[in-house]
């Protein structure tokens, strides 16, 4: 629920930003192509409420979701996409094919074809992407993994990528930054 999580949004706001903060359909009422849509739609819609530039933030299954904003095959409208400025994926799943023998694809019901088609480091970013991966150095080896992967990779592909792993950090406390202005975390998403 929207109200569990939006002191998240304190150090923005702090800050002088406006935060939305969209919920989505969950898996198994919906799969992942339809839950990239939503966030497409909801991006969208709070760009027609507020104009300049828009920073993309989400935590694991949204890390991977504003990642998968800026690929090519985006649901972003071009007027859109041209205003984002940064994208920070923190604790993001990347490679979706990692999920297919875990007991989690019970809901998530992914096959193969569409853990690569909906894997942002399966697919190319867009022109003049920024992203920054930060990842909590005490997670689970598989989102340090994650993490390294998609800058890495989007890196050789022309975006400008930074991979962060900010200090006695887990998958639980990753985020706490974003209610702090003056946090590193912050820093990274509006610097």
């Amino acid at each position: 629920e929207k109200v569990s999580w939006s002191h998240l949004a304190a150090g923005a706001v702090a800050r002088g930003w406006v935060m939305a903060m969209p919920s989505y359909t969950l898996c198994p009422v919906a799969r992942i192509p339809t839950i990239t849509k939503q966030i497409g739609q909801a991006i969208s819609y709070a760009a027609n409420q507020v104009p300049g530039p828009i920073r993309l933030v989400g935590h694991s299954a949204g890390g991977h979701l504003v990642s998968r904003m800026i690929c090519e095959d985006t649901p972003l409208r071009a007027e859109v996409l041209h205003r984002i400025a940064h994208t920070v994926s923190i604790s993001g799943l990347h490679d979706l094919r990692a999920l297919l023998n875990t007991r989690l694809n019970e809901d998530l019901r992914l096959d193969a074809d569409e853990a690569v088609r909906e894997s942002p480091a399966l697919l190319t970013p867009i022109d003049g992407a920024r992203i920054t991966c930060w990842v909590g150095s005490d997670e689970r080896p598989e989102f340090l993994r994650q993490n390294a992967l998609l800058a890495n990779i989007w890196t050789g592909l022309g975006a400008t990528t930074y991979a962060i792993e900010e200090p006695k950090r887990h998958h639980f406390n990753v985020i706490d930054g974003l209610s702090d202005p003056d946090s590193l975390l912050m820093d990274a998403v509006l610097g």
